[in-house]
């Protein structure tokens, strides 16, 4: 429930600070003094839209404070730990408004997003607006209240989660359908292509393989020539050759090192490169004993090359790349061949979703009838006590499944009433009286509000339209549901204000500067004085002071 509401600089508000308690607090004042600015400053703390306009003139920023208590509403704690924020068995939930328009969301004093403080407070807050039965007329209200009184929320997710599953399937058959259609031309292609690269069978190395053989069949004479050259140069040649010449020089410098010690590093640097000399000469001579010329495999690696070329430049990739390309084709090829067989398999897939939805949807239609029955009941109960004797209430629950699926179900919703004997039941919009649309709003209001889990309930002059006998139905009906849940009520009606638990009354009082709008707390004599106001104006008597007296209902 909400303790404490502090305003600062809000509109024509400088400063206000209101303390609440369980039960009905009225609200009541002069037309004109600002008796909705502080559920307005509330709204803001509660994530709605801000207008830079409703910083106080003069002032840098607004400044508004909700402190709620919830060490008995489990929803609130838990979606502040899923959040990650501060949850103890009270919450505050700020908002500022800067002159400039730059507006901040704080929760427990952790800064926070506006639709996180939006989210929250739709958990701790809900605002019945002077405008609610215009709401009401609204086939999608409708449903959505009706949903509420029932605390249809396991079904609804049931619904949707069941809804969105049988549409993404639905959907992907659909694209699958389009692309087997869009690739009907394109697989036969596809498939010539990969059964002629198929046939070539080219590994994935193989090119540069080939590139390097051929190279060297090619060259094979000049490679048995210059080889042999180079074997004489090293060491074949009887007369000359490189290894005799190195050997003679190693003689030569092993005399010098005993003579010179310091050339002991360049005797070792010598007999080191005798040594590779060495062996290269011997594995010179081991490749030139392998080395043959063939005329057959050099043709074949030739018709090979050939073959590879001619592909590449048919699929215009370079020849290195053709194998890369080849796979590329494959995959193409599987992926349709999957599509092919994921589309045989969807069609059983998208029925048993749908049948999967359609018996949640149906689940959640029976319950809404159950429960419109028992609302049908009681908001009609209440049109008799609002003197609507003759009064009929039903909610029509259609559901068809044929008409199309949403998240929602398969379920029109429809309010129907009529208010006056022999007249048929109409939609709740075509009712003609601007007055008995009030009170039949305010029944559906106040009523299921009674079921609804939210911890505070306002009512923004919801009673416009009521006077009378009827008005104080309303006061009880309203203090009635304040026993149950916290309820805010602002109203220009002495016979629901004086049933309030608590009261406060609003004034305004201007001088040349400025406007500013005050909220004060009534005892009971003064509650007395406000309510003689309301019954006979400003002129109050010892008579309307005896009516007020009535009214005010006492703990």
């Amino acid at each position: 429930m909400l303790l404490q509401l502090t305003i600062s600089n809000f509109a024509i508000v400088s400063f206000l600070e209101l303390d609440l308690r369980k039960g009905m607090t009225s609200i009541t004042g002069e037309t004109g003094a600002g008796k909705s600015i502080a559920i307005d400053a509330l709204a803001l703390a509660l994530g709605e839209r801000a207008d830079a306009d409703s910083v106080r003139p003069g002032a840098d920023k607004a400044d508004i404070s909700a402190r709620f208590r919830i060490d008995k509403l489990p929803r609130v704690k838990a979606w502040l730990c899923e959040q990650e924020l501060d949850e103890q068995d009270e919450c505050i939930l700020r908002r500022t408004l800067s002159r400039e328009g730059r507006s901040r969301g704080y929760i427990n004093g952790t800064p926070v997003p506006l639709s996180q403080l939006k989210a929250l407070g739709g958990l701790l807050v809900n605002i019945h607006g002077q405008h609610a039965h215009q709401e009401l007329q609204k086939p999608d209200h409708q449903r959505a209240l009706l949903d509420a009184y029932a605390g249809h929320h396991q079904l609804l997710a049931g619904v949707s989660a069941g809804y969105q599953h049988w549409r993404q399937l639905n959907n992907e058959r659909k694209q699958l359908q389009a692309e087997q259609e869009k690739w009907q031309a394109e697989r036969q292609l596809l498939e010539y292509q990969v059964a002629e690269l198929d046939e070539l069978a080219l590994a994935e190395d193989e090119f540069p393989e080939l590139e390097a053989e051929h190279k060297r069949l090619s060259n094979g004479a000049e490679l048995l020539t210059d080889c042999q050259l180079a074997l004489n140069v090293l060491g074949d040649n009887d007369e000359s050759n490189a290894l005799q010449l190195v050997r003679q020089g190693l003689k030569t410098l092993s005399e010098l090192v005993a003579m010179d010690s310091r050339l002991g590093p360049v005797l070792e640097m010598v007999e080191g490169s005798l040594i590779q000399l060495e062996e290269g000469h011997s594995e010179l001579g081991r490749y030139l004993d392998r080395l043959e010329l063939d005329p057959e495999r050099l043709h074949e690696v030739e018709s090979r090359m050939s073959k590879v070329m001619e592909l590449s430049r048919k699929h215009h990739v370079p020849a290195a790349e053709l194998f890369l390309f080849h796979q590329q084709l494959k995959a193409r090829l599987a992926d349709m061949d999957h599509g092919s067989s994921r589309l045989e398999g969807l069609d059983e897939e998208v029925e048993q979703a749908r049948e999967n939805f359609v018996q949640a949807a149906e689940r959640l239609s029976q319950s809404r009838q159950r429960y419109a029955d028992a609302l049908n009941k009681q908001i009609t109960h209440s049109l008799h006590q609002l003197s609507m004797e003759k009064g009929r209430f039903e909610i029509q629950v259609h559901a068809d499944a044929s008409a199309g699926f949403s998240p929602l179900g398969i379920d029109r919703v429809e309010f129907l009433v009529s208010t006056n004997p022999g007249q048929p039941m109409s939609p709740l919009a075509r009712v003609a009286s601007g007055g008995e649309l009030s009170r039949i709003s305010l029944a559906i209001q106040v009523i299921t509000a009674q079921k609804v889990e939210t911890p505070t309930l306002i009512f923004d002059e919801v009673d416009v339209g009521v006077s009378g006998p009827t008005a104080a139905v309303v006061g009880k009906l309203l203090r009635k549901l304040g026993e149950s849940t916290q309820v805010l009520v602002i109203t220009h009606l002495p016979q629901v204000a004086g049933n309030g638990h608590q009261h406060f009354f609003v004034s305004k009082s201007s001088n040349t500067d400025n406007t500013e709008t005050r909220m004060q707390e009534l005892d009971e004599p003064l509650r007395l004085q406000e309510l003689a106001r309301l019954l006979g104006g400003n002129r109050i008597t010892d008579n309307t002071l005896a009516n007020a007296r009535e009214l005010l209902v006492c703990e």
